[in-house]
């Protein structure tokens, strides 16, 4: 388990390093804005375009690992939303808290851990993570939060609202314009292809210290409604514990992929909530506090739980 811990070390030592940045008043108050504006906007469009764009089609289309993949956030998240909606939960914030309990961090944390732990051949179906969740599942998400919050006609602006976001979405964007280049069957001229690897190769260890750099202006928020614990501590082990464990059943009892695929499709599963939950939350003011928690919180523990599933896995 130690050779595990040393492997995710560096990458929440990157983590850390934003944290500690922002809270010693090194970087300023628009630090996080900024840094995660450069991640989504530029570094990670370009890592994502690139390895769409070059890839094998046979690398990107894998359903298996698609459905074992989806099968943990679809899961989670319709469960988490149809207790909470039970327990007489607002819609709006019944999906937030189904976004806390199923959203995986794939897009700041995914790729650099994966990078690390298993390698580039990996880095495909990373993305393609990374789409169903920062693409899919939060365009779900957004779509109820909607329907509860918006009456009458304006709900027929929902569904054109909710496509243009996602078309202008660069997470979305890139790995589409990479794979209409990747169907045109053109090479990637050299200095086009070097420029994409040095943006893009910021993208992993930006986005860590942006994710810090969250966690530090986010950790001590007092506004905000009384957040409850047990709330927190159920949708932190379904996060950390529930949703690897249902991906870990789809992929090797019922689809009995390979081990390598089902180990990818776990520990993606395996990883803290991302920020796209509190974004939502924030914009629409609802559940900030708790959301921000659950994020702080996960992150924290999964430096404990990924190094467990790992020194499983490896056993």
């Amino acid at each position: 388990m130690l050779s595990n811990l040393f492997v995710v070390l560096p990458i929440f030592a990157l983590i850390l390093t934003g944290f500690v940045t922002r809270r010693t008043g090194t970087l300023g108050p628009t630090a996080t804005r900024e840094v995660n504006r450069f991640v989504v906007f530029l570094a990670l469009p370009a890592m994502l375009f690139s390895i769409m764009a070059k890839a094998d089609p046979a690398e990107i289309w894998q359903p298996d690992f698609i459905i074992a993949f989806t099968a943990g956030c679809a899961l989670v998240f319709g469960a988490t939303l149809w207790i909470r909606v039970r327990q007489g939960c607002h819609v709006a914030d019944a999906a937030i808290d189904g976004l806390n309990a199923s959203y995986p961090n794939t897009g700041f944390m995914g790729f650099p851990l994966v990078l690390a732990v298993i390698g580039q051949s990996a880095m495909a179906a990373t993305m393609i993570a990374t789409i169903l969740t920062a693409c899919i599942l939060f365009a779900v998400a957004i779509v109820l939060i909607e329907c509860a919050l918006q009456t009458g006609a304006r709900r027929r602006d929902i569904l054109r609202k909710t496509l243009v976001a996602l078309v202008k979405n660069p997470l979305l964007a890139a790995p589409a314009l990479g794979a209409l280049f990747m169907a045109s069957g053109l090479t990637l001229p050299e200095t086009f292809d070097r420029y994409l690897a040095l943006l893009g190769g910021a993208a992993s260890p930006c986005a860590l210290v942006a994710l810090g750099l969250f966690l530090a202006d986010n950790a001590v928020r007092n506004d905000g409604p009384a957040t409850s614990s047990r709330l927190q501590a159920v949708l932190i082990a379904l996060k950390l514990v529930v949703q690897p464990a249902i991906t870990w059943v789809v992929a090797v009892p019922i689809l009995a992929l390979p081990s390598g695929v089902a180990h990818l499709a776990v520990l993606l599963a395996a990883l803290p909530t991302g920020t796209g939950p509190f974004m939502l939350a924030e914009f629409y003011q609802r559940e900030a506090v708790i959301t921000s928690r659950v994020v702080l919180m996960t992150t924290v523990l999964s430096v404990a739980s990924l190094s467990l599933y790992l020194a499983i896995s490896a056993g």
